[in-house]
């Protein structure tokens, strides 16, 4: 029902735009399947089969209309360091467990919760990848040999210092005329796209001028086959689901991120609307089926799906359109692709990395020196130098604990009276001091949730102001959005502790809080009769219920009616007129 919808309106006229979009995205993304596979670990077809089988999945049963689906330099840490620690096949395995679990994501509608993830901790994990993908392209574009590949960031960076003697001027050329010609293409001719001109133009270079002097993909992997990927069914059984489950869990979580980020991006660029947890179904079963054809995992790539937009796409047929040339250009062109040198994907691969790092927005967040810089930092280096896995885990646990921090310092509770110089005699904190207060009505203006991050401060607050144990207390909580079981509990203590000798009211109760005092059933336990609306009524109610012999001589005066009160006339067997307004 939804892909009708992603083709609302369309006719024999937008045809021509989408062929046009999905022929231009795909000549982009055959050098850039091959770059990130490369740099996954895995040899460079597996990138092209991903950017036919995904590509063309994740348009046809995604639920964003302009989402260009396929390998992304977002996975390539992730990647590489499930192949070094559980070998290819075992990828293959993680990525449709992977799919498996973002279909069940979308199914139980869990796309909008990707939303909750703070921005400071996906620009510090993405840009902490954009460095790790641009240090392990520097072997390549100095043409280094004897090079070990470690996951560890530092050993990689080892690895270059100590084999630096080994750099191949012939490698430093092909990488320099690639990385000249992608930075210079989109200024020049903006529609041609600049990694394929770079590539052929370094492989020629390398191939008139120089040849044999260079790594290229077929010395390194063996002539690209062109021929369709055979259907391989892996072997599960529950000891290997059990041992990759968290990398399949990991791959799941950043595709979905990825995914969507793409799909909102994409949303704003056309003033259209994606649908989250169909997007999550199609890149499950994109993820599901892409490993049969020895596929590595795929998501949302957000630089192809601009491009797509850019080029006058106006539908998914975009994306299939940029499968099917991706194919045919594997079965008529493939083995010519081994000529390629290795240093040529090389500034592919950084100029990727530049793109994504979010330099920018990360700068800005670093110079707010907030909470935020430290989740932002925090999350960058633990990518860095641990592993992506970890710095979400850290950032999202620091972030939660920052946020209860910020809100228990939003939190308030204070001692207010009403304001005497204020016609309709405001009540408001700051007026209480040693001779101004009422020593039989305490009043307190609680600011801020009530929940478990501030509930002892509150508690703390209210309990070592009122040790003279007046008549009465009133809580004002208009400002109290919401209160959580903490916070609840403490209000409970504190009303246990209070009604053996006076009286617990609240005025301003807003919705949630009162929908959790019903349902725990303090708000019978403080009686209906003791909430009220509006402030001025519940002063008005708690005078008549204070002792008035001990009003008499009171010179503190917290109240309009405390100067008749405080006169013996005032007295008339308790019944004295109160004409107090609030």
């Amino acid at each position: 029902m939804f892909i009708d919808k992603r083709f609302h309106n369309y006719s024999l006229r937008s045809v021509p735009k989408d062929l046009l979009s999905g022929l231009i995205v795909g000549v982009i993304a055959i050098p850039l399947g091959m770059a990130f596979a490369i740099a996954s670990g895995v040899k460079p077809e597996y990138g092209i089969y991903t950017t036919i089988v995904a590509g063309i999945l994740i348009s046809l049963f995604g639920g964003s209309k302009y989402q260009i689906g396929g390998p992304t330099g977002a996975f390539i840490p992730i990647l590489f360091g499930i192949v070094i620690t559980y070998g290819y096949e075992n990828l293959l395995i993680a990525g449709f467990l992977a799919g498996i679990i973002l279909t069940l994501m979308g199914i139980f509608k869990l796309g909008s919760l990707i939303k909750w993830i703070p921005r400071p901790v996906t620009i510090g994990f993405t840009a902490g990848i954009a460095v790790t993908i641009f240090a392990g392209q520097i072997a390549s574009f100095l043409g280094l040999t004897g090079i070990k590949k470690h996951e560890e960031f530092i050993l990689n960076i080892k690895e270059i210092i100590v084999n630096l003697n080994s750099t191949n001027i012939y490698s430093l050329i092909t990488a320099g005329i690639c990385f000249i010609t992608v930075i210079l293409t989109p200024k020049v001719a903006p529609k041609v796209p600049g990694p394929l001109i770079g590539l052929m133009l370094s492989t020629l270079a390398a191939t008139i001028f120089y040849p044999g002097h260079v790594a290229t993909i077929g010395t390194a992997y063996g002539e690209i086959s062109s021929t369709l990927p055979q259907l391989y069914i892996p072997n599960i059984n529950l000891d290997i689901i059990i041992k990759l489950l968290k990398p399949a869990f990991v791959i799941a979580m950043l595709g979905g991120i990825e995914s969507l980020l793409s799909a909102v991006v994409a949303d704003g660029m056309t003033n259209s609307r994606h649908n989250s947890n169909k997007e999550l179904i199609g890149q499950g079963i994109a993820n599901m089926i892409t490993p049969l054809f020895g596929g590595i995992p795929a998501t949302g790539a957000l630089a192809r799906t601009a491009t797509n937009i850019k080029n006058g796409a106006v539908s998914p047929f975009s994306g299939i359109i940029h499968g099917v040339v991706v194919l045919l250009v594997l079965l008529f062109f493939a083995p010519k692709a081994s000529y390629i040198p290795l240093a040529s994907m090389a500034p592919i691969l950084m100029v990727v990395a530049w793109n994504m790092s979010e330099r920018k927005v990360f700068a800005h967040i670093l110079k707010t020196r907030s909470t935020d810089s430290l989740v932002l930092a925090v999350t960058f280096f633990l990518t860095v130098f641990i592993n992506l896995t970890t710095a979400v885990e850290v950032g999202l646990v620091l972030s939660a604990i920052l946020f209860v921090k910020r809100m228990s310092d939003v939190t308030k509770t204070s001692k207010a009276l009403p304001n005497p110089e204020h016609r309709q005699g405001k009540v408001e904190t700051g007026m209480v001091t040693d001779t101004h207060d009422c020593p039989q009505i305490s009043i307190f203006n609680v600011e801020g949730p009530l929940f478990f991050g501030a509930a002892q401060t509150f508690e703390k607050t209210i309990m070592s102001t009122i040790n003279y144990r007046p008549r009465i207390l009133l809580l004002r909580m208009s400002k109290v959005p919401l209160m959580d079981m903490t916070g609840e509990a403490i209000l409970t203590s504190i009303v246990n502790h209070f009604s053996k000798n006076g009286i617990v009211m609240i005025s301003g109760l807003n919705v949630q809080p009162e929908s959790v005092l019903k349902k725990t059933g303090l708000y019978e336990t403080i009686g209906r009769e003791h909430f009220f609306e509006h402030t001025g009524d519940a002063i008005h109610y708690g005078l008549t219920q204070i002792n008035k012999n001990k009003c008499l001589g009171c010179k503190h005066f917290a109240f309009r009616e405390c100067k008749k009160l405080s006169a013996a006339e005032a007295v008339d067997g308790g019944k004295a007129k109160l004409t107090a307004t609030f």
